[in-house]
């Protein structure tokens, strides 16, 4: 099949340099989740450039660019996520690949969403027509928090840094404490990193509005997928410790999540604990508008990941004037703008103390009120203005590849 399809491609669409890997939303909507953080940066980008883009689409090696009118018509399809997303993409797919053309040579190419770029076959397809890859970084924590990843999520991330390091013609990086980990991962591996650009996300935008729950109930709020990481466990010994201290007079426990990989001790500690099950609501399905309700009726959002590269749910809080107490991380810093109050992520007695004052009377909690009233949050205008202005300045493909000739990466393996 891939020989035929590769017979019958027409010329390539002249009139988009640009091509955008969207595969990762189209695994995004053929499953039905929730889009998480990187699928948001995703449809950010896909929204900026629909109508400039051409779309890429790959799979294992398998790599295709859709002509003008596939691509628009693919990604009319990514933007509404009704149900039946399968029966039409199934319906689509034939004839889009099929009409599927070799990328113009010198292309700019941009992966946002940590797609196939550890793959031979893909840096194969970059150098093969010259294209000027830009790659997205997230966040290093496969790599610096092994521990908290599988190990096959930790070899394919490390062969991701690698690659964008290798052969990329520009990173993106959403904070300055990922351009320090990428930074240093470069020069522990000896490799060259190629230019970077720092350019912050923007979260979801509200509308600001009464909570859900009235004034009289008194919850706070964390928000992301159950997992290891993001260290749900911390917050349910806290509980406990409120709920023994305060008893019925304890605040509830909001969590906004799907359950996600590493999340068994979470289900464990609330399906012994009844006492604390009843302080503990989970909400698995959540739209936009029923999360800002949720916000504006909540005492703070918690966030107590043990490693993060950016945090959308803090500027997002922080945009609706919400308190956050959070994790002491580098990019905490950053986001928040010295903003909320940040713990130790393990020190289960600071974060208990911490939240049963925080209230009116805490002076960490009117601090905050007092300046989360300056908080700008960043804006995708702001974002791609920054990209925008940067991704004309990159060398091409062919120039790029050698400026930053590949270089052994066999001990970058134990780098923590």
């Amino acid at each position: 099949m891939r020989h035929a399809l590769a017979a019958a491609r027409p010329p390539p669409d002249a009139g988009r340099a640009l091509l955008l890997d969207v595969t990762r939303l189209i695994a995004c909507c053929w499953t039905g989740r929730l889009p998480t953080g990187i699928d948001r940066v995703c449809y950010a980008y896909l929204h900026h450039y629909a109508g400039r883009a051409s779309a890429v689409i790959q799979h294992r090696g398998f790599i295709r660019v859709l002509d003008r009118r596939h691509t628009d018509a693919l990604f009319d399809l990514l933007r509404d996520r009704r149900r039946g997303f399968q029966a039409r993409i199934a319906a689509f797919a034939p004839r889009a690949l099929a009409a599927g053309s070799a990328p113009p040579r010198g292309a700019t190419y941009v992966n946002v969403g940590h797609t196939d770029f550890d793959l031979p076959s893909h840096t194969r397809w970059i150098g093969r027509h010259g294209l000027r890859p830009v790659y997205l970084i997230h966040d290093l924590i496969p790599i610096t928090h092994k521990q908290l990843c599988r190990p096959h999520a930790v070899r394919r991330h490390l062969g991701r840094v690698a690659n964008a390091l290798r052969h990329g013609a520009g990173i993106v990086v959403s904070s300055q404490a990922v351009a320090e980990d990428l930074l240093r991962f470069a020069r522990e591996c000896r490799l060259k990193a190629p230019p970077l650009l720092v350019a912050p996300l923007a979260g979801a935008t509200f509308e600001t509005r009464r909570g859900l729950h009235g004034d009289a109930e008194r919850y706070f709020l964390c928000v992301g997928t159950i997992e290891g990481r993001k260290n749900h466990v911390l917050l349910l010994e806290v509980w406990r410790r409120l709920r023994q201290r305060l008893g019925r007079a304890a605040p509830r426990l909001v969590i906004v999540g799907q359950w996600g990989r590493g999340a068994e001790q979470v289900r464990d500690m609330l399906a012994r604990d009844p006492d604390l099950a009843e302080h503990v609501v989970r909400i698995d399905h959540c739209t936009d508008e029923e999360l800002a309700g949720l916000m504006a009726g909540a005492c703070a959002m918690l966030m107590p990941t043990l490693a993060e590269g950016y945090g959308l749910p803090m500027a997002e809080a922080l945009g609706l004037r919400l308190p956050v107490i959070a994790s002491d991380l580098p990019c905490f810093h950053e986001v928040g703008k010295g903003i909320p109050c940040l713990l130790d992520p393990h020190d289960v007695e600071a974060w208990a103390a911490v939240i049963a004052r925080f209230g009116d009377d805490c002076p960490r909690y009117r601090r905050q009120i007092m300046q989360v009233r300056r908080f700008r949050p960043t804006t995708w205008g702001d974002h791609f203005d920054r990209v925008d202005e940067w991704l004309p300045t990159l060398e091409r493909g062919d120039d790029a590849e050698a400026a930053h000739p590949a270089a052994p990466i066999g001990e970058c393996e134990d780098v923590a």
